[in-house]
């Protein structure tokens, strides 16, 4: 069974476990990215479900998700990375889409058929 890894840091939304699990995925949920990064190395994700959440005061990131994207090239480069974002923080997160991949993104309020279609696809 292929495993997912759920990074939620902010929340505020509906718990997708019951959602990731339908799609044939076991579910690993970090409540911080710095867990999240050592989880990586324990459970080699599949696939990553993450938030961006837009930082002003990084001077060199844009968000929490740089310092992930970058672990992943070198510690799990077959991994997707799914990413919810605010449509408010659009221009940011096309910024760190200029400078890394990810395989979907999903604007809040976050449609469940559009997400399971990503997941399916990963």
């Amino acid at each position: 069974m292929q495993t997912l890894l759920s990074i939620v840091e902010l929340g505020g939304y509906p718990d997708f476990s019951p959602l990731y699990r339908t799609a044939g995925y076991q579910v690993v949920i970090a409540r911080s990215m710095r867990k999240a990064l050592a989880l990586t190395k324990k459970h080699r994700p599949d696939v990553i479900v993450a938030e961006f959440n837009y930082q002003s005061d990084f001077r060199d990131r844009t968000s929490n998700l740089e310092s992930l994207l970058a672990t992943l090239q070198t510690r799990c480069p077959e991994a997707k990375t799914v990413v919810f974002y605010e449509s408010a923080q659009s221009r940011h997160l096309e910024r760190l889409l200029a400078r890394f991949s990810v395989h979907a993104t999903h604007a809040f309020p976050i449609d469940t058929d559009q997400l399971l279609a990503s997941l399916r696809e990963a």
